[in-house]
C-alpha cells in the first residue's frame, strides 16, 4: 500500500490515495502506522476518497484510531496532494468532512500548492452543539474545576469540540498531566481538545494544544480556529482581522469574518512517499 506523510505547522498524518488503493480497517490501520516506534509515526491517517457532495472526500482518524470530524491541518494537506498528483487543475476545491462540505483556496506557487486558506465555516457557541455539560447557553470566561485546579475556560467547535484557556504559563504547563484530565473529564460527554494560550499582541496569540485520541501535537488547525473566536469573545483580539497564532510547528493565520465563516491559512508540506505492506 503506498502512502505520503505529509504536514502543516508540524501537525502530521499519513495520507492514503483511496482513488487507488482500498482500505479495509482504516481505525486498526491508524493505529499501527501512527506509532513513531513500531510505524511510520503520525498524529492519524488521513483517506483520500471518492465524493458525491464535494471534488473530493476526507476520511481521518486519531492516532487511537477514533475517527475525526474535522482536521484544518488535512484539509490544505489534501488540497496539495491532489493538485500536485494532478488530481485537479483548479485552484479552488471543495471537500466532504464528517462536518460538512469545506472550500478550499489553494495557494499555488509555479506547478506546486505550497499552502491554502480554508473556509472552516461558522463556529458553534450552544453548549449542548459542542457538546459541554453546562447551565449556561454558551460558556465564555467560565470559570470551573477541572482534576481538582479552577480554571477560565470558553468552549467552541468548529466541527470538533475544543476548550480554550488562556495563560501566562504557556511554556511550562505539564500538558501530558494537565490534557488528559480535560480531555476525559465528565463535562465534555464527546471528550475535548484542550489549547492553552498566551496572548502576545493585539492580534497575536501563542497555543499548545491537546489533541483528544492523539496527545499534544504540533498544531491543529480546527484549534487554532476556536482560539481565534475564543480570544474575539474574550476581548483579546478584534473580529475580522487576521490573527497570527504561534504553534509549536509553526504559524497559522485565522479570520473570523463579518460574514460569520472563521477562514484559516498555513502551510502544507510533504515529507516522503513510501510503501507499507
Amino acid at each position: 500500500m503506498k502512502f505520503t506523510k505529509m504536514h502543516g505547522a508540524g501537525n502530521d498524518y499519513i495520507y492514503i490515495n483511496c482513488f487507488k488503493e482500498k482500505v479495509e480497517d482504516p481505525s486498526s490501520l491508524a493505529v499501527r502506522v501512527s506509532d513513531r516506534h513500531f510505524g511510520i509515526g503520525s498524529d492519524g491517517l488521513v483517506l483520500i476518497c471518492p465524493s458525491e457532495k464535494a471534488d473530493f472526500k476526507m476520511d481521518m482518524y486519531n492516532a487511537d484510531g477514533s475517527q475525526g470530524k474535522m482536521c484544518g491541518n488535512a484539509s490544505r494537506c489534501i488540497a496539495k496532494y491532489v493538485y500536485d498528483n494532478g488530481m485537479t487543475q483548479a485552484d479552488e476545491i471543495t471537500l466532504e468532512t464528517l462536518s460538512g462540505v469545506k472550500k478550499i483556496k489553494l495557494k499555488i506557487n509555479g506547478d506546486t500548492c505550497v499552502g491554502a486558506t480554508v473556509n472552516m465555516g461558522e463556529p458553534i457557541l450552544r453548549a449542548e452543539d459542542i457538546p459541554v455539560v453546562s447551565e449556561t447557553e454558551t460558556v465564555v470566561s467560565q470559570k470551573t474545576s477541572i482534576g481538582g485546579n479552577e480554571y477560565s475556560i470558553t468552549c467552541v467547535s468548529m466541527g470538533n469540540p475544543h476548550c480554550v484557556v488562556f495563560t501566562d504559563e504557556v511554556k511550562t504547563l505539564e500538558l501530558s498531566k494537565i490534557g488528559p484530565r480535560f480531555e476525559n473529564d465528565k463535562m465534555f460527554p464527546e471528550r475535548v481538545n484542550t489549547e492553552f494560550v498566551r496572548v502576545k499582541g493585539k492580534n497575536e496569540l501563542e497555543m499548545r494544544v491537546w489533541e483528544r485520541g492523539s496527545g499534544e501535537t504540533l498544531a491543529c488547525g480546527t484549534g487554532a480556529c476556536a482560539v481565534a473566536v475564543a480570544a474575539v469573545l474574550n476581548g483579546y483580539c478584534e473580529r475580522n482581522r487576521e490573527i497570527k497564532i504561534d504553534l509549536i510547528g509553526g504559524t497559522l493565520y485565522i479570520n473570523w469574518s463579518e460574514d460569520g465563516s472563521v477562514y484559516m491559512t498555513g502551510p502544507a508540506e510533504k515529507i516522503c512517499d513510501g510503501e507499507i505492506e
